[in-house]
């Protein structure tokens, strides 16, 4: 079983083992990088996650740049099926996160 930042997942579909990295594994390499206490550090990724979800919530669009960029889509109301009764279920509309990698992301994750 490999690991990475001493975290590993077992995925119950596949049964693949897929690393995960968490919010407390950013804010320990954000206090490493940045030589700053572990407090400091969580609020720092604390804050570029709120801005990132404020923007969201404004509609706005977050870019960063060689990342990728955050947005929102909306989706159509619709109509559903209960899985269970087979029933018809009115699905109204509303606002999904969206985020679409950025070019340079998408072509390191190509290669092997």
């Amino acid at each position: 079983m490999s690991e990475v930042n001493g975290n590993a997942l077992l995925s119950g579909t596949t049964g693949a083992i897929r690393a995960l990295l968490t919010k407390a594994d950013l804010i320990e390499k954000v206090a490493g990088v940045t030589e700053v206490s572990q407090k400091e550090a969580a609020a720092i990724v604390e804050r570029i996650l709120d801005s990132i979800v404020g923007a969201l919530r404004r509609d706005d669009k977050v870019e960063i740049r060689g990342f990728g960029v955050f947005r929102t889509r909306n989706r159509a109301p619709r109509v559903g099926r209960n899985p269970k009764t087979g029933g018809r279920v009115e699905v109204p509309a509303k606002r999904i996160p969206f985020f679409k990698p950025s070019k340079e992301l998408r072509n390191l994750l190509e290669k092997p």
